[in-house]
């Protein structure tokens, strides 16, 4: 398969844009940064982080970053296999496999990785920070310690 027709197979999320600032002596200079997450709703999820002068660029960086670090997740049907914590820096995540037709039951920067990664009921609950680079990394991590 060419480059193209991978990446045409994941579907990308735009989680956070940030603006980033450096004081010089003339003034301030402006930068921007983006969080992205791609998946194929297969099992298939990544995340990348981009930045550049342009919101464009970082996007575009952020989504070449992103196909970097892809990971395979062990999906049981439509839900997760068991119950999982897991802590990432000051961010703490709590997933639990539900019924059928339940939904994605989760907020902030955790539904999108949960949808792309094709979890389609899921109850998930975020608890401290929850800043989205945190969450994120985060909700990855407990996704792949989910034993089939």
């Amino acid at each position: 398969m060419e480059n193209n027709e991978i990446e045409n197979e994941f579907e990308e999320v735009i989680v956070n844009i940030g603006r980033v600032t450096k004081v010089v002596k003339g003034g301030r200079r402006f930068r921007f940064t983006a969080l992205v997450v791609i998946g194929d709703k297969k099992g298939t999820v990544g995340y990348g982080y981009g930045k550049a002068k342009e919101v464009p660029d970082a996007i575009k960086k952020a989504v070449d970053d992103a196909h970097k670090n892809l990971v395979k997740v062990n999906i049981k049907g439509t839900t997760l296999a068991h119950d999982i914590e897991h802590k990432y820096n000051a961010s703490r995540i709590v997933l639990r496999p539900a019924s059928e037709g339940t939904g994605v039951i989760a907020g902030g920067a955790a539904r999108p990785v949960l949808e792309l990664a094709g979890v389609q009921d899921v109850l998930c609950k975020s608890i401290g920070s929850n800043n989205p680079n945190n969450l994120v990394r985060c909700t990855i991590d407990a996704l792949t310690r989910i034993k089939a």
